[in-house]
């Protein structure tokens, strides 16, 4: 069965911007395709782990062709089972709200926790990385409150789409499709915006 994971990084919940887009995308996609499994990734749940100093002892142990010990075998473990949450889908939705310029901290600690060796991707010393997150498709809803293309530096930069289309690539899914709702804060115009992203997430969803 075809699955689609949603991967939220907002904890507005029915106050969120981009959580609203994705209801549409999902309600959309649902209707679409009916046959087709629907999984939710709540990223404050409270179920992703820390990649913390054990965590990382155990990356560079496998990068050295070593198997780790202790707590750091532990936490290696608890980043393969994270991992293979993710990796087991055929399909992403990502909802990004935009947080200081960038995304929010729990989606960077999750790019941490599941970017490992082997596993999102390989190196080699001579041609660099390869991402093996590969035959996967990602629509990415990119809200912000202030920032939007176009306006001023005092309104803020992009380093969202910027920083997490790059992420996405470099893994290896290299098929993107954003939806944009962006500034939906003190802007004549919001309404019409989000308005138009609603529409975008539900032409997307069914193309998706």
């Amino acid at each position: 069965m075809t699955r689609l994971l949603h991967i939220s990084a907002s904890p507005r919940g029915p106050k969120s911007e981009s959580l609203a887009i994705a209801r549409t995308f999902l309600e959309t996609y649902r209707e679409a395709n009916p046959h087709h499994e629907i999984i939710e990734w709540d990223l404050w749940d409270g179920t992703l782990p820390e990649f913390g100093p054990a965590a990382a002892a155990a990356k560079m142990e496998i990068f050295a062709g070593r198997q780790p010990t202790g707590a750091a075998a532990i936490a290696w473990e608890t980043a393969i089972a994270t991992f293979r949450r993710f990796a087991d889908a055929d399909k992403y939705l990502f909802s990004v709200p935009m947080w200081n310029a960038s995304v929010p901290y729990i989606l960077k600690q999750f790019i941490d926790v599941v970017s490992q060796p082997g596993m999102v991707f390989s190196f080699d010393p001579e041609r660099g990385y390869t991402g093996l997150v590969t035959g996967r498709k990602a629509a990415v809803i990119y809200t912000s409150a202030v920032y939007g293309e176009g306006r001023g530096p005092a309104f803020g930069s992009d380093f969202q789409a910027t920083y997490f289309d790059d992420w996405l690539r470099w893994a290896g899914i290299t098929d993107i499709t954003p939806v944009f709702f962006r500034p939906n804060l003190a802007t004549p115009d919001a309404e019409s915006g989000r308005d138009q992203a609603h529409t975008d997430a539900g032409l997307v969803a069914k193309a998706f």
